[in-house]
């Protein structure tokens, strides 16, 4: 070995000032895209180059180009010639184009894990040798400890940001249980009840989150209220609320309004028209009876759920599902999976979290509250005081069961105020006599199955199918009931 000559101590004294300054330079950032000029000029000193790059791992496993400089800028050509970004290696007439002829390659490390490469490359032909290699390394590592301390800082800023969020979600779910009387878009929340302030503290529970939510509860106890509620509270508040009625449609046009449709794709089909779930995008999608989606509309569904994407009828394009679901029913779905009436995959993907609205019958201290509530509701849109209660009243009121729940008391309460003209409101006006005695009458089993059948028939809009499957019943079995009770669909509802 030939002792160190005067040009090697001066290249050696060279490269410990491009050493500091290279230092100093990445001293005052955490951007090394920022300096990246800069340390070009300074690398020229001690690795003559035409181009050099820095690529990192975008996701683990491939490269993308993070900052590149020079006079024959490449962008991802030269990355062709870095099959493993943890080899150091020196590479000559690389197919890079523009005349880079050669180059260097090495790793940046971070936690003993590459996490890219920088690579200088040359119009110059066999000009690098192991002494380039490793200095470029040199370089690499300086730079590694740069793009570490970037990365924590983007890190520690996205925590504080996310409990930032978490927080305010927070105050904002302590809000709803403590204020107890809020209003969410034109809808009053009104409760001050355990039962109800458990439904909220729930509610602003899973509010924070993406999770999936299955209200469940008897019709009129508030489900669409407490969806959007929910949605209030989440991270998804400025995007849409889009409500759908499964029971509301005829099982043709439930998939067609749930995933919308192509031009063509049917017959009437003249125009393309998106779906709810596509316009709920970015937001909460809000699926009210659940329960009564066909089979074939629950297995695209589930897709939607599983995967997070759809098709619009007669399509071909995949698109994505960015939505929150909350679903909704009023029936026992665990009944209907033993019907094979509901799929079970399905259930247990709306099934995550289970919220059950109580029944007013339940909440007996939130109906004089939300009585008050209603009649200064009802008030103003007959642009009159809101009517008071008598005493008597106020007794019939906490003494009904209200078997239509909260949609039963407000509707009770507008036409008794509509008939007191602006007097109290008495026990008489309220009519909840004859309700108990229709429902005395309702002892004949008879009578119970007409009714429920009748009732069943106007609520899916007379389609027998549906019908059947709520009710139990194979459509045959229907059919026969039909005739036995001379039940008759309306002309009006053929009509429509």
């Amino acid at each position: 070995m030939s002792a160190p000559t005067l040009a090697d101590g001066a290249h050696e004294s060279e490269h410990l000032d491009a050493f500091h300054d290279l230092l100093l330079t990445l001293a005052g950032t955490l951007d090394v895209r920022e300096v990246f000029q800069r340390l070009r000029a300074i690398v020229a000193r001690i690795i003559p180059h035409d181009h050099i790059e820095l690529a990192l791992l975008t996701d683990g496993a491939h490269l993308s180009v993070y900052a590149s400089t020079g006079d024959a800028p490449v962008g991802r050509k030269s990355l062709q010639a870095v099959s493993d970004p943890s080899v150091a290696r020196i590479f000559n007439e690389a197919s890079t184009g523009r005349g880079l002829q050669c180059g260097v390659c090495v790793p940046v490390w971070a936690e003993s894990q590459p996490i890219g490469t920088l690579t200088l490359l040359s119009r110059h032909s066999d000009i690098y040798s192991q002494r380039e290699l490793i200095l470029a390394q040199s370089v690499a590592d300086y730079l590694a400890v740069v793009i570490s301390h970037q990365r924590l800082a983007e890190a520690a800023r996205h925590a504080a940001e996310s409990r930032a969020s978490a927080e305010r979600l927070e105050r904002r779910g302590k809000m709803l249980v403590e204020q107890g009387d809020l209003k969410v878009g034109s809808h009053r929340v009104v409760g001050r009840s355990e039962e109800w302030h458990e439904v909220l503290r729930k509610a602003a529970q899973v509010a924070s989150t993406e999770t999936t939510v299955l209200l469940s509860g008897e019709s009129g106890t508030g489900k669409e209220v407490v969806a959007r509620l929910i949605h209030s509270a989440s991270n998804r508040k400025d995007g849409p609320f889009v409500a759908l009625n499964c029971a509301a449609l005829a099982e043709p046009l439930l998939e067609s309004e749930l995933f919308g449709y192509e031009r063509g794709a049917f017959t009437g089909a003249h125009l393309a028209k998106p779906g709810q779930i596509e316009l709920a995008a970015g937001g909460v999608f809000f699926l009210d009876e659940v329960s009564e989606m066909s089979l074939s509309a629950q297995a695209k569904f589930l897709r939607v759920l599983q995967e997070r994407e759809f098709q619009r009828l007669g399509g071909t394009r995949v698109q994505k599902a960015n939505i929150r679901v909350i679903a909704a029913t009023n029936r026992d779905l665990g009944k209907a999976l033993e019907r094979r009436a509901f799929r079970q995959d399905l259930y247990y993907r709306i099934h995550v979290f289970d919220l059950r609205l109580p029944p007013l019958r339940d909440r007996k201290d939130d109906i004089l509250i939300l009585s008050q509530a209603f009649l200064e509701e009802i008030g103003t849109s007959l642009r009159r005081p809101p009517a008071g209660l008598t005493a008597s009243a106020k007794s019939a009121l906490l003494g009904y069961d209200w078997p239509g729940n909260v949609r039963e008391l407000r509707n009770v309460l507008e036409r008794a105020a509509i008939l007191s003209d602006g007097a109290p409101i008495t026990a008489q006006l309220l009519s909840l006599g004859a309700g108990r005695a229709v429902a005395a009458a309702l002892t004949d089993l008879t009578i119970v199955e007409r009714r429920t059948i009748e009732q069943v028939m106007r609520d899916t809009g007379w389609n027998k199918s549906r019908a059947a499957r709520r009710l139990g019943l194979s459509r045959t079995q229907l059919y026969g009931r039909l005739r036995k009770y001379v039940l008759e669909e309306p002309a009006y509802a053929s009509a429509e």
